[in-house]
């Protein structure tokens, strides 16, 4: 039996290719072979980004991005908005606190999206705000958000618009450009197939002349000092080099497939696993469900701790828990990267067993015979 199967929203599993790239030697990064290399991870991070813009990537982790972005674009003392759907929206306004940003939060039930009209009133409320923050995909709790929308209405006022698309960028469908996103930012380890490490910092014309007007409190994610080395193909500090070298291969892979074909891929997987929980008679959490994660409501009266204890003792698939006060109450199917449709039937498979083994009544097979139903109708 296959010992293991990684099916969180991050780090998620990583193509075969690409772990023999890791095992490579490690090189020196102060040569041409390297900025030949991270050019070609740029222009392929700007396809997949749907962007012209500059693409800056960092060593950090997606959250170094997030900080990248609102310290370079939003001066201490300033306003940003903050659209709220779980955690990682939440992470928006916690940024702001430390770096003595005035934080207004639209804050919405977890399992909800931030609605396009709440934006609209928070921007007549608050004309002096500088920025607005939200997610693409809400990771705690599975939630799209409508940032084409967003884009739309922020994009008539002189804030800017960040956006938070670590598990949504190759996710789901993420136009950069088409939808006014001026900062948008992802991470390596979500749908991007890489280990944990890297983040990517899409920067639109309006954010640079709101940059070049500040004065980032900020010295390694000065964006302005990154953008300046990237003209020559390089980086202002020593980067994570033997991880965008093997990055190069997970992108060629991605674009090869193409991006849009991409999208309908993961929107038909995703709606496999959303048709396999309902079968079962499970709820959905998520009122608008991203593409990338499928999140689910724990039945009563069954332990969820203990339910994903066993999916990975006994069937080693490892799914993830709710957070916080959500934990034991919901659990997180990823769908993304090198996660496939028959890494999903094999998650739905397992999630059938053990309910049945925690006096769950179930039909056996029904959820699985629901995902294969909506695959082979596709």
């Amino acid at each position: 039996m296959k010992k293991f199967r990684l099916l969180t929203p991050g780090p998620t599993a990583v193509p075969e290719e690409t772990l023999l790239e890791l095992a490579k030697p490690v090189f020196f990064h102060r040569t041409p072979e390297f900025r030949q290399i991270l050019g070609e991870v740029i222009e392929d991070l700007q396809y997949l980004f749907r962007t012209k813009n500059t693409v800056i990537p960092l060593t950090s982790s997606g959250t170094g991005g997030l900080e990248a972005a609102l310290v370079n674009c939003v001066p201490r003392g300033k306003k940003a908005i903050c659209l709220i759907s779980g955690r990682f929206g939440a992470r928006w306004r916690a940024i702001c606190q430390a770096f003595g940003i005035e934080a207004v939060s639209v804050e919405v039930p977890r399992g909800q999206a931030v609605a396009p009209a709440q934006l609209e009133q928070a921007l007549r409320d608050h004309p002096d705000a500088v920025a607005v923050c939200c997610t693409l995909s809400e990771t705690s709790t599975g939630v799209a958000n409508d940032v084409e929308a967003f884009g739309k209405i922020v994009s008539a006022t002189p804030a800017l618009l960040l956006v938070d698309a670590i598990s949504g960028l190759a996710a789901m469908e993420c136009r950069t450009d088409d939808w006014h996103i001026d900062v948008c930012v992802t991470g390596s380890q979500k749908a991007l197939m890489l280990p944990p490490g890297l983040a990517f910092v899409s920067v639109s014309d309006k954010a640079w002349k709101q940059i070049e007007a500040n004065r980032p409190c900020a010295f390694y994610f000065d964006l302005k000092k990154a953008r300046q080395k990237l003209a020559t193909h390089d980086t202002p500090f020593t980067p994570a080099h033997t991880l965008i070298r093997a990055l190069r291969v997970s992108l060629k892979r991605l674009r090869a497939e193409g991006i849009e074909q991409l999208w309908v891929r993961q929107k038909r997987i995703a709606e496999a696993a959303r048709a396999g929980f309902k079968a079962m008679g499970l709820e959905l959490f998520a009122s608008r469900p991203a593409d990338g994660l499928t999140v689910v409501k724990v039945p009563e009266n069954i332990d969820g701790v203990e339910l994903l204890n066993r999916l990975e003792k006994k069937y080693g698939l490892k799914i993830a828990g709710g957070q916080d006060d959500l934990k034991g109450k919901i659990f997180r199917l990823a769908h993304m990267g090198y996660i496939d449709q028959f890494d999903v039937l094999a998650a739905l498979a397992g999630v059938e067993l053990v309910l049945l083994e925690m006096g769950y009544p179930l039909e056996p097979g029904r959820g699985l015979a629901a995902a294969q139903k909506m695959l082979a109708s596709a």
